[in-house]
């Protein structure tokens, strides 16, 4: 499924630039074509990195307890963002068990 439109909380794979192939959270909207978007590691939520929707990929997942916070207005913490997005940034490497040697 092809997410079109982006949205606040929505998780997004930038496609071009220094940071490809990163993970990212929408933070923030633009009506020119670009978004906010925080991964609370390098880009914290003080200061969103502005990028051009044609340079993300919108994927269909979405942090839910995330995105109501922003809506909501209630504080949301820049570890609590690095956690949604820890499993695409950081994917879990598959262990080599004593099995595989033999």
């Amino acid at each position: 499924m092809k997410v079109k439109e982006p949205v606040i909380g929505g998780i997004c794979q930038s496609i071009r630039g220094r940071d490809k192939d990163r993970y990212y959270l929408i933070r923030l909207v633009n009506g020119d074509g670009t978004v906010g978007v925080v991964d609370g590691n390098f880009k914290k939520l003080a200061s969103p990195k502005k990028k051009n929707l044609k340079h993300l990929r919108l994927l269909p997942e979405k942090a839910e307890s995330i995105a109501a916070k922003f809506e909501s207005g209630a504080k949301v913490y820049d570890t609590e963002v690095y956690s949604a997005l820890k499993i695409y940034n950081n994917p879990p490497q598959e262990q080599e068990t004593e099995s595989d040697n033999v």
